[in-house]
């Protein structure tokens, strides 16, 4: 009894690897030694002790740490630091009690970066620092926010930015992004119709009413993958070269859009990738990008359009694209072989796409991926009857089992 109560406080694991560990605590060294230097050879000697405020600290561990949380956002630290700091001189100035003065500055910090939309815990330290720093920080009075406060705040800042995206943390953190619905339809995306909805996980963080340390576009998103690795579980994983079509054809950069098109045509496809001599994706051309280009108007109609477009032009010089590579889309997506097939059903949904190039480890192409293939894998692998269940005999009052 005791034992299980004494386990409540102790915290349970991180999921988090040792480079992981090593990259946050090197870079808090790294941005806060850098932030002191650079501050004293800005302001020398003035500020004495404050060349390097404590919040700082506190700081660092949410740019370094935890750099995808909404509380360690560029506005956040910018922000937050500075009314909080403005808060805390005027709070100091007004209010002679101490202990008074620092619980009104850190509540009124607290209320203010509600307000603001830039909540961040160190500052409330900020704002106890200015109110108990001693004499030092008091004779400083409203210059004590522009230094050291916010001059330790954006060099801290710069310091994250370069740290963070130079070791593989996107920084400003950019949540996951809204798939917008293809057609331009009120119908929402396909994936958004079953499971769990914006509007449930709404309803859900209403009647939560807490401060949550991550977004909701993440926590959703989190919310998601969670769901394929439970497909995955359940059906057991399939990797793209169980499915894909490995007669796969393609053009090159310098292809003919005839040839191109007749290709499309003949083999009934909606898309070839377009490949480098070593067979390196660079590219994807589509019936839709042929159309695009071809632009037919009232008088010529897509027939006419396409016509013009698709005959080559006798002079050596010409506006009109000739070649696959001057029409087709160089941002395509593509996949590996032994990627799980699960991953891809996002792309095929929401964002739309019909065929995605499948590349071996060497980035080379071996296999196409289109939705066909995908409901076909998909429809099979629900076919399988659900796992069985042991019989559970009810008794019957009077009677046999």
């Amino acid at each position: 009894m005791t034992e299980n109560f004494l386990k409540r406080f102790w915290p349970a694991a991180a999921h988090i690897d040792r480079f992981e560990r090593m990259r946050a605590s090197t870079g808090a060294l790294f941005g806060l030694v850098l932030t002191g230097i650079v501050t004293h050879l800005l302001l020398g000697n003035t500020l004495g002790a404050a060349m390097l405020i404590a919040p700082m600290g506190a700081s660092s561990v949410l740019l370094f740490a935890v750099p995808s949380s909404p509380l360690a956002q560029p506005w956040s630290i910018i922000g937050g630091n500075l009314v909080a700091s403005l808060i805390g001189v005027t709070v100091g100035k007004l209010v002679g009690a101490p202990v008074l003065a620092a619980g009104l500055a850190g509540g009124l910090a607290i209320f203010a970066m509600f307000w603001m939309r830039c909540l961040h815990p160190p500052s409330g330290a900020v704002a106890l620092t200015a109110v108990l720093g001693g004499p030092a920080i008091h004779a400083m009075g409203y210059n004590f926010v522009a230094a050291p406060v916010l001059i330790n705040s954006f060099l801290l800042l710069a310091t994250a930015l370069f740290y963070n995206n130079a070791t593989g943390r996107k920084y400003p953190h950019v949540a996951t992004p809204s798939v917008a619905v293809s057609h331009d339809t009120k119908d929402a995306p396909p994936l958004r119709r079953l499971g769990i909805t914006p509007e449930d996980l709404d309803a859900t963080l209403a009647r939560y009413n807490e401060v949550l340390d991550i977004s909701r576009e993440d926590l959703q998103a989190i919310l998601l993958e969670t769901e394929r690795h439970a497909y995955q579980r359940r059906f057991g994983v399939i990797a793209c070269s169980d499915v894909m079509s490995r007669d796969v054809l393609s053009v090159e950069y310098g292809t003919s859009l005839n040839e191109a098109w007749q290709i499309l045509h003949s083999h009934r496809l909606t898309a070839l990738p377009v490949v480098t001599k070593g067979q390196h994706v660079i590219g994807i051309v589509t019936k839709a990008d042929f159309i695009n280009h071809a632009q037919p108007d009232n008088h010529t109609g897509l027939k006419g359009a396409m016509a013009k477009l698709l005959q080559p032009v006798k002079n050596t010089h010409s506006a009109k694209p000739e070649v696959v590579g001057q029409i087709m889309n160089r941002e395509v997506r593509t996949a590996f072989q032994d990627q799980p097939v699960v991953d891809l059903v996002p792309l095929m949904s929401d964002a739309g796409l019909h065929s995605i190039p499948v590349l071996d480890a060497d980035r080379r192409l071996v296999g196409m991926l289109t939705q066909s293939d995908m409901i076909a894998t998909l429809y099979e692998k629900n076919l399988q009857p659900p796992p069985q269940r042991p019989a559970v005999l009810t008794a019957v009052p009077g009677g046999k089992a």
